[in-house]
């Protein structure tokens, strides 16, 4: 419930915000003489933008399992699953946490967890990332997993997702009336400009939007290996676990998993839109601890 509350608390200080800063700047009287109605526009907004990312969240268990085809276990299909579960029992009551469901599926290595409740969450693990590693090391990343539900990972992340989308929605509208009205002197209505405007305006902006996310995703990586650290009482284990994960190729989850399994960190460019940071970086700060 608390979340929900965080949640709601976030979008209305967004619009706030973004009405302060339209003041401030004198764009509310400018906007009212073109016949543009900010107000409205941020209520739309704000509602798509948290509205998409919220329910993302709420149907992300479901997604997952059906995305990847993990099968939720209870430990009684044999001793791998035993142990599984036992394992992130443990951690989970370590962690503060209530008990995940805990999932296996077919394929690579990788392992996420996800859901929009921090006692109501969903941990799974492939039988690749099984295969591959050690049994210290595979309740590493356990540990880190347990670590991103803890810390309210999947919450953080929509938040942060529903404030960019917010202002993507709304900065790209204004832009596309401005050229619209202003710049192309349209009198009737939203013409041409202010759809073709609005439409590149959100490609550019969703660019930027999209790197924050990703600077924030490759945050909490290291925040939930710290987890891990903290609950297995060494960064050994995780260490040999991202080791290991250096000299894998960690299986491709669908495109809304991304961020919450295992990835690789890209080079050049291509390291703003990563979801999560070099695991050389990830290995460094864990043995500074």
């Amino acid at each position: 419930m608390k979340r929900i509350v965080l949640l709601v608390a976030t979008n209305l200080a967004v619009m706030i915000l973004l009405s302060i800063v339209i003041s401030v700047l004198g764009l509310d009287r400018a906007l009212a003489q073109e016949g543009i109605q900010y107000v409205p526009l941020m209520i739309m907004a704000a509602i798509f933008g948290f509205g998409g990312a919220f329910i993302s969240l709420l149907i992300s268990k479901w997604m997952a399992k059906w995305s990847t085809g993990a099968q939720v276990i209870d430990g009684t299909e044999g001793t791998t699953q035993y142990w599984l579960v036992d394992t992130v029992k443990r951690l989970s009551e370590k962690a503060g946490i209530g008990m995940p469901e805990v999932a296996m599926y077919e394929g690579e290595p990788n392992a996420f967890a996800t859901g929009a409740f921090r006692d109501s969450a969903l941990v799974a693990v492939s039988t690749g990332l099984l295969n591959s590693m050690s049994r210290e090391e595979v309740e590493a990343v356990l540990g880190h997993e347990i670590g991103h539900v803890a810390n309210g990972d999947m919450v953080t992340l929509t938040l942060i997702q529903g404030v960019v989308n917010t202002f993507v929605i709304f900065l790209s509208r204004i832009i596309g009336y401005i050229v619209d009205r202003v710049i192309l002197k349209n009198e009737r209505g939203q013409g041409i400009g202010f759809f073709v405007t609005v439409i590149v305006s959100q490609i550019v902006l969703g660019l930027f939007a999209s790197m924050i996310v990703a600077w924030f995703s490759r945050r909490r990586e290291f925040r939930a290996d710290a987890a891990s650290a903290g609950l297995l009482g060494s960064p050994q284990p995780m260490v040999n676990a991202l080791s290991r994960l250096g000299g894998l190729q960690p299986g491709a989850l669908p495109a809304n998993m991304a961020a919450s399994g295992i990835s690789g960190a890209p080079g050049g460019w291509g390291v703003l839109f990563s979801t999560h940071p070099p695991i050389e970086e990830r290995i460094a700060a864990l043995q500074a601890r």
